[in-house]
């Protein structure tokens, strides 16, 4: 996965889950910001965010906020990431030797996994976690509670049960990390 071109600016306010106000070059800029949850010890005013060049025509905003700076860490901030690289990493077959086909969002029950994957062997739901929270080297998930993420749990335990293969895939979002804690 692979991101275009890239500009740093200065993040300044957060009005709601989609849209932050960034300076970029002394001109405030309104970005759409790639991830809805909280992030509030991400999104500190005067911080450094990386920002990503929208080539989508007819969009209300020019940028995408995909990435902050938390002291020298890098913390990507993008939803899609994570399901983008895990999605190229199940067609390298390294999880999967004998992979037969991968679907995305795939509804079950109630919920709707990231991916279903058919092996040689099994049949396979996968959820797929992006961790954006740091404390003290340390990963955790979540960073808010999520009825959602409770649900799809619970609705994994029963694909279980019912001979399903079920993963949770927690996909930490930057380097340095010396543990993780759910």
């Amino acid at each position: 996965m692979k991101y275009g071109k890239i500009i740093e600016g200065r993040f300044l306010s957060r009005p709601n889950r989609f849209i932050a106000y960034v300076n970029i070059g002394g001109r405030t800029e309104k970005v759409h910001v790639k991830n809805t949850g909280r992030c509030k010890e991400l999104l500190v005013e005067e911080g450094t965010v990386y920002l990503e060049k929208s080539e989508k025509p007819g969009r209300t905003t020019n940028y995408d906020l995909i990435a902050v700076r938390k002291g020298e860490r890098l913390i990507n901030m993008d939803s899609n990431a994570p399901n983008k690289a895990v999605g190229e990493w199940l067609w390298k077959k390294e999880l999967f030797p004998s992979l037969k086909s991968v679907r995305a969002e795939k509804t079950y029950k109630n919920s709707r996994f990231d991916f279903y994957v058919e092996t040689q062997e099994d049949k396979v739901f996968l959820e797929v976690k992006g961790v954006t929270l740091e404390r003290e080297n340390g990963a955790y998930f979540p960073d808010a509670p999520s009825e959602r993420a409770v649900k799809h749990v619970e609705e994994l335990i029963e694909a279980a049960g019912e001979g399903y293969k079920a993963y949770i895939l927690f996909i930490i979002q930057m380097k340095g990390i010396d543990f993780f804690c759910t």
